[in-house]
C-alpha cells in the first residue's frame, strides 16, 4: 500500500499525523455513511440557536499552534476561521471567553501524567499567552484551566450564568481533547454550536472522528458561514 503523503487532507495538523492519501475518500465516505445510520436511529438532531449567545476559543496558544513545540502543529486555517467567527461575535456584541492552560510546575502530579509527558522547557512565559492575531481584547475574559474541559475546575458555568447565555459557540483546539471535553460538560446546560472550520488539531483522523462524534451526540457542527449569518442577524436586531 502507497502511504506517501501528498497535499490533500484538511490543510492543518501534522504532517506525520495525517491520513494517507489513499485511504482518506474511504474513510471520509464512511464516516458519512456512519452519520445517515445515526440519523436513522434519531441521534444527530439539531438543538438550533437561542437567543443569548456566547463564544468560547479553546487554548490558542503557541504550546499547540507552532509546529516545533511538541504538542504544536499548523493550525491557521482554523486561527484564521477562529478570527472571523469572532469578528462577528464582537460585531454582534455577545460575551466573548478565551481559554489556555493553568500551568504551574509546582502542580502534584496526576496519573494522567504517565500518559503524557509535556516537555516543557524552562522559559515558557508565552507559550500559553493567546496568539496575537486573535486580538483578544481586555473586556474579553480568559478561563485558565488544568484540564481538557473549559468547565472542570473552572467557574465558566458561573460565568455564562452571569451572562445569561443559553447557547455556547465552541471554537479553538483540539477537536478530540479539550473542544470535545468542553462540548460535553456544556451540552446539558447549554446549546452547544461548533463551527466545524473554526476547530481543528493535530492529527486527521482523531478530528474527523470526534467532530462526527460531537454532532451526533452534543452539538450542532455547522458551517462557519451559518453561525457568521446568525451572528449578523443579531447585528441587525440590536
Amino acid at each position: 500500500m502507497n502511504t506517501k503523503h501528498k497535499t490533500n487532507g484538511p490543510g492543518f495538523g501534522a504532517d506525520d499525523l495525517r491520513l494517507p492519501d489513499d485511504i482518506r475518500e474511504p474513510v471520509l465516505m464512511h464516516l458519512r455513511d456512519l452519520r445517515e445510520k445515526y440519523l436513522q436511529r434519531d441521534w444527530a438532531g439539531r438543538v438550533g440557536f437561542g437567543k443569548r449567545p456566547a463564544l468560547i476559543v479553546i487554548d490558542m496558544a503557541k504550546f499547540w499552534l507552532h509546529p516545533t513545540m511538541q504538542m504544536g502543529s499548523n493550525l491557521d486555517p482554523v486561527i484564521q476561521s477562529c478570527c472571523r467567527v469572532l469578528s462577528a461575535a464582537r460585531a454582534a456584541g455577545i460575551p466573548i471567553f478565551f481559554t489556555t492552560y493553568a500551568y504551574d510546575p509546582a502542580n502534584p502530579p496526576s496519573p494522567h501524567d504517565r500518559k503524557l509527558k509535556m516537555r516543557i522547557p524552562a522559559d515558557s512565559s508565552d507559550l500559553f499567552e493567546i496568539d496575537p492575531r486573535l486580538e483578544r481584547r481586555p473586556t474579553e475574559k480568559i478561563v485558565y484551566k488544568r484540564y481538557a474541559s473549559s468547565f472542570k475546575g473552572t467557574n465558566l458555568h458561573e460565568l455564562l450564568a452571569n451572562v445569561e447565555a443559553d447557547t455556547l459557540i465552541v471554537t479553538g483546539i483540539s477537536t478530540s481533547h479539550c473542544v470535545y471535553a468542553t462540548c460535553r460538560d456544556a451540552t446539558d446546560s447549554v446549546r452547544v454550536i461548533v463551527p466545524q472550520e473554526a476547530v481543528g488539531e493535530r492529527c486527521e483522523i482523531m478530528h474527523e472522528v470526534n467532530l462526527l462524534d460531537i454532532d451526533i451526540d452534543l452539538a450542532d457542527v455547522m458551517p462557519e458561514k451559518d453561525v457568521i449569518e446568525y451572528l449578523r442577524g443579531l447585528q441587525a436586531d440590536s
